[in-house]
């Protein structure tokens, strides 16, 4: 089924935006073979400095790459401001809904929120209940994704709260489109995303508890090298000049964690911790996890130490919540949602089911609690057998999926096997919440479906990665 979709290089007259002219002109003068030649050297380059991910149960998983296309994806300023103003708006949202559910529940009592979805949720941490964390604040760094459909609206396909990934192959696609099309990028004046981990230390820095030194030592906490993005946990603590940990390397004593160094222990303020919920702590999560560190809750709840991002905040990035953003934008703040929410079915309301399973071919279904781009159905891509799998899913627990339509997904141009074609595309910008206020880095990690016709644009699902260039005006030219 083809669907027609907003192209954002070229018009509907097929020639290009003013954003994209030099881009454009940079594609029609190229030499054949330049894209092919200088992906290439990016792959040999990306692969010396180990930028790699791991796919659960692949036997090359330690070798794969993420595949980069060097055709970037622009912004104007625009654009982008509107953006912008709609992901601090939603995240401060995002932060409201957490202090009130762990809290006084409000929400839950006006009837917006039905309580089963809070409570049954398996991202809900009992543990948290009543406990405020500081400065109300739970999802330090969000990632929000975000797809578009036409020429002005930006749309919210999902919230990442817990532990949101790809910021640092957002900062290496910077650094090679410098190294491998500075012309390029010197005919455009591109806002900087190299400053993020400034942004980052700062943010972290601003939560750090009371009663630590002036100085907060803050650790980045890693399951280990054999986890899917150990990379990116590599490259964050020597950007950010922390300590990268595992769980072995933290002792608690007396509700304060510290961690061990050739020089005898070092009390550790703020944990910007990568490690699951269910893994922090065998004394009050799982009991044979060795991720983390046994007290480390307990340090956490006596106000010790901070962890970002806080524990239970990935009920707030649940699909099933993710409905009821606009219902809980106008609870929090009487106003409107500056960025919408994808239309969305809920399959555990009997007539959104009916709806779904009458139309399953031509619907997205999702898991709940599903990420990665598993557990779902693209209904105009699946065959008979598929559709028909998924109908007894849904008949036999109806509360554990949404449906939503199939989206046109905006396309850039992208790289491909027989030149330059169009592919679909989503944008997964950063927002950093501290005490002293909101940051968002111009930009984010656009992620492209390489498969024609494809919408799914995760890595593990074989999508690739391009720069977003957020240009300081809203046209191409210097």
């Amino acid at each position: 089924m083809s669907v027609p979709c907003f192209d954002e290089m070229n018009n509907g007259a097929g020639t290009p935006r003013a954003l994209y002219r030099r881009i454009a002109k940079w594609l029609e003068t190229s030499p054949p073979g330049l894209l092919d030649s200088r992906r290439q050297q990016a792959e040999m380059l990306f692969r010396r400095i180990g930028i790699t991910f791991a796919v659960y149960g692949d036997k090359e998983a330690a070798e794969r790459l993420i595949p980069f296309d060097l055709i970037p994806r622009l912004l104007g300023h625009d654009e982008w401001r509107r953006l912008e103003a709609g992901l601090i708006q939603r995240v401060k949202v995002l932060n409201m809904f957490l202090t009130d559910v762990y809290g006084a529940q409000e929400i839950i009592r006006a009837g917006v929120v039905p309580a089963d979805l809070v409570f049954r949720n398996e991202c809900y941490r009992p543990e948290m209940q009543g406990r405020r964390v500081p400065h109300d604040i739970w999802t330090h760094i969000a990632g929000i994704d975000i797809v578009r459909v036409d020429d002005h609206d930006f749309y919210v396909l999902e919230d990442n709260c817990r532990t949101p990934s790809g910021v640092s192959y957002m900062l290496e696609n910077r650094e090679m489109m410098i190294r491998l099309a500075p012309d390029l990028f010197a005919d455009h004046r591109v806002m900087p995303v190299e400053n993020y981990p400034d942004a980052l230390l700062a943010t972290l820095r601003s939560v750090a508890p009371p009663n630590c030194a002036s100085e907060p030592n803050i650790v980045v906490l890693t399951p280990g090298q054999f986890n899917s993005a150990y990379y990116e946990h590599s490259f964050l603590a020597d950007k950010l000049g922390v300590e990268l940990v595992e769980g072995r390397d933290l002792v608690v004593k007396d509700d304060v964690v510290f961690m061990r160094t050739t020089e005898g222990h070092k009390r550790v303020d703020v944990i910007y911790r990568r490690v699951d919920d269910d893994f922090i702590d065998p004394l009050v999560f799982k009991e044979d996890s060795v991720l983390g560190a046994a007290g480390l809750m307990g340090a956490y709840i006596g106000g010790n130490v901070t962890l970002a991002n806080a524990v239970g905040a990935g009920v707030a990035d649940d699909k099933a919540i993710y409905t009821y953003m606009p219902e809980i934008t106008r609870f929090y703040l009487g106003e409107e949602p500056k960025l919408k929410n994808v239309s969305t079915w809920r399959c555990r309301e009997p007539e959104a089911l009916k709806y779904v399973l009458d139309h399953l071919p031509e619907l997205v279904v999702k898991e709940v609690n599903g990420s990665g781009g598993y557990g779902m159905l693209v209904g105009p891509h699946a065959t008979k057998e598929q559709i028909e799998t998924f109908r007894k899913k849904l008949e036999t627990a109806p509360d554990g999926f949404i449906a939503q339509p199939t989206l046109s997904l905006s396309t850039c141009p992208t790289a491909v096997a027989n030149g330059v074609a169009p592919r679909h595309v989503d944008l997964r910008p950063f927002v950093l919440s501290g005490s002293d206020g909101v940051r968002v880095v111009p930009g984010g990690l656009t992620r492209v479906a390489l498969k024609e016709g494809s919408l799914v644009v995760n890595s593990s699902q074989g999508g690739g990665t391009k720069d977003t260039w957020v240009l300081e005006t809203d046209a191409a030219a210097p």
